[in-house]
């Protein structure tokens, strides 16, 4: 029937497709497949190195059956062969059709029938430009499955059994084709094409725009969290946290000169409102590419730095990707081909500011290269990390088709792109010596980011409520896609007016949110009329040529007497938990899981927890349930779990069972957070 064992793994072959099912880790397997080419090995999102659990797996064939299993500890693989007639193409068809379950006999899920009239493939191939192939691959689960997962989309869904995703990067969104079933199974497309995928009630459908074989990644898991575990040791685990990332953050569009760094950093002693790190953002290099700071404003950066580490603060610069045509690192880097080129047209990919190309970062050598830039003229000099920003990269237009890479079309390979880029800082600080102290903020992610210390922001999110709720979902799903580091701009990136009352109250709520975040980060672009009638600091340089604006102030003191004292509330709750912050980002490092979770995650047997998007789990113990209403003064709150599990609103101290959905009052200056059985971990009437 086509099926040979191989080792530890099954192949079958048939209509020019090979088929090749092998263990890939425990209770897990990796599905490849292709069409008229060989199996390629590859590994896209998945380690090099992977550990087979040799003594769980077993193979056989039952020539007589048509059936083939494969079992690698809780999960088997059923192939089910066989001959279907087409008269209509004049000949028998050799067929092959995979379905995946539980050792106990419990259906996961299988590929998309193939037999009767309609005549469809569980596995299609149709041609592509440059020798590649569109490739889909067709499933079918249960309707009544719940999945999570899937990246960054800037949406308020928590169950996503329904919704449909583009496989691309964009600002505000990271797609990461990983999702988490409450079924018990765990699904990577390991594939970085640029494509779709779909939840439907009647189907699963994956699609890559440009592929040479199909390839994904299987796990089964009585609980998320063990799911999570076998996808960290497939994909990668995230680093240590270094003790600095687990405070308080301050930043701006944009501090442009060396002097107001260190005026903001005095003015936070001064006022003893703790803070670790201060982050000097774009532009204040005097073109794009050229990796340093602009000497007129920047005069003595390694002084600025050892004043700032005197004081206890961490510095972090942004770095962007893009390489301006009058850099004096362009024509280097475009004759080593070290750019990102674009199939059809002139090689500029963005206008902003000037034209400019993307370094290509999935080119080792352009990679070696721009670090070495950012070691002399930054690490060199004290500072401390880096803000990959523009990460997906940020096309003037998002024609994917358009650009090519080292490591192939953009369409086939291009979602690599933000793994390769945090990569090369990743990989280049390690190097230095700096192991276990390394973080990464980034703005975009694919499979396998984790191990080089990603820290994924949401993007240029507005300064909305309704933004604001999205980032709960957002935080929910990229812990459940495997990026347990997560943050957002407090208060939103664009449209935040300093002197509306309306942007202090989000800013406020924004704030009480950041404070339950893995990273809690104050950056935005801020609005607002200034005392000399102006809404941005204009910058010029000595001989008159302009430089990009800054926005107005947006320190903590910046919104007056009682934003500060609600934000400086909040920057000392963060203080108090430290201890308990560390042992979820050990467990994020060792374990592989999220920090930010959705009720389902802790309390995956209580139904009414599964579609919950406004509250989320802030590690195991604690329950929180931010204010994204404006206006608003309180709300309702669901307590998952049995009437054995005990909520402690660590505001009031009453106490609830689980299972009950209570009103709790939330003045502006209260977020309700609830202690899981008693474990408040010292926050008692803090909040």
């Amino acid at each position: 029937m086509g099926m040979k064992i191989d080792g530890h793994a099954l192949e079958w072959r048939g209509e020019g497709e090979t088929l090749r099912i092998e263990p890939w880790g425990v209770d897990s397997v990796r599905i490849r497949a292709s069409k008229k080419m060989p199996i390629d090995d590859t590994n896209w999102g998945l380690l090099d190195e992977h550990h087979e659990a040799r003594d769980a797996v077993a193979v056989s064939i039952d020539e007589n059956a048509g059936v083939a299993t494969l079992t690698n500890g809780n999960l088997v693989v059923t192939a089910h062969m066989f001959r279907e007639d087409n008269p209509g193409a004049g000949h028998t068809e050799s067929l092959c059709e995979l379905s995946f379950s539980t050792t106990d006999g419990t259906e996961l899920f299988h590929e998309m029938p193939q037999h009767g009239a309609l005549k469809l493939h569980a596995r299609s191939y149709r041609p592509a430009d440059g020798g590649s192939q569109r490739i889909e691959a067709l499933f079918q689960a249960s309707e009544n499955e719940h999945l999570y997962g899937m990246g960054e989309y800037q949406q308020s869904y928590m169950d996503l059994k329904g919704c449909s995703f583009e496989l691309a990067h964009r600002n505000s969104q990271a797609s990461i084709p990983f999702v988490v079933s409450s079924a018990g199974y765990g699904f990577l497309w390991n594939n970085p094409a640029i494509g779709t995928a779909e939840f439907s009630k009647n189907r699963t459908s994956w699609k890559a725009e440009s592929a040479r074989q199909l390839d994904y990644w299987v796990t089964t898991g009585k609980t998320p969290a063990e799911i999570e575990r076998h996808y960290a040791d497939a994909t990668g685990h995230a680093p240590v946290m270094p003790e600095w990332g687990l405070g308080f953050w301050q930043c701006k569009l944009r501090y442009w000169n060396q002097n107001q760094v260190l005026d903001v950093a005095r003015e936070f002693e001064r006022r003893n409102i703790p803070i670790d790190v201060l982050v000097i953002d774009f532009f204040h290099w005097p073109h794009m590419g050229d990796f340093r700071f602009e000497s007129e404003f920047w005069p003595d950066p390694k002084a600025m730095c050892d004043e700032l580490h005197d004081m206890g603060i961490k510095v972090m610069v942004s770095v962007w990707p893009q390489i301006s045509l009058k850099s004096e690192n362009y024509e280097t880097m475009l004759e080593n081909g070290f750019l990102v080129s674009s199939e059809r047209g002139i090689d500029v990919a963005n206008m902003y500011q000037e034209p400019n190309q993307f370094f290509d970062a999935t080119n080792p050598q352009a990679r070696e290269f721009v670090w070495g830039k950012c070691k002399a003229n930054y690490a060199d000099l004290g500072v401390d990390a880096f803000w990959l920003d523009e990460a997906e990269p940020e096309y003037g237009t998002y024609d994917f088709a358009n650009y090519r890479y080292y490591s192939g079309p953009n369409v086939s390979t291009g979602n690599i792109y933000p793994r390769e880029y945090n990569r090369a800082f990743y990989e280049g600080q390690l190097e230095q010596g700096r192991e276990g102290d390394i973080v990464n903020l980034t703005r975009c992610a694919w499979v396998g980011a984790q191990r080089y210390g990603a820290l994924v922001w949401s993007g240029d999110v507005h300064s909305t409520f309704e933004d604001l709720k999205a980032q709960i979902t957002c935080g929910i799903h990229m812990g459940m896609a495997g990026i347990p580091w997560f943050t957002t701009d407090m208060g939103g990136f664009a449209l935040g007016d300093v002197n509306d009352p309306g942007f202090k109250e989000l800013l406020i709520r924004w704030c009480q949110f950041s404070c339950f975040s893995p990273v809690m980060r104050n950056h935005g672009y801020r609005l607002g009329i200034q005392p000399d009638g102006s809404m941005d600091e204009t910058v010029t340089a000595a001989d008159g040529t302009g430089r990009e604006p800054s926005g107005v102030d947006n320190e903590p003191w910046s919104y007056g007497e009682d934003v500060e004292r609600i934000m400086v509330k909040y920057i000392n709750l963060r203080e108090r938990l430290r201890p308990y912050t560390r042992e979820l980002f050990d467990q994020a490092h060792t374990q592989g899981q999220p920090l930010i979770r959705g009720l389902f995650y802790e309390f995956p047997e209580d139904g009414k927890a599964v579609d919950i998007s406004d509250e989320y789990m802030f590690g195991p113990d604690l329950l929180v349930a931010p204010i994204v209403e404006q206006g608003a003064d309180g709300r309702t709150v669901y307590l998952p779990g049995g009437h054995d599990e005990t909520w402690t609103n660590l505001h009031d101290g009453a106490r609830y069972s689980g299972g009950e959905r209570v009103s709790v009052d939330a003045p502006i200056d209260v977020v309700p957070v609830f202690a899981r059985n008693g474990r408040d971990h010292g926050l008692m009437g803090l909040i």
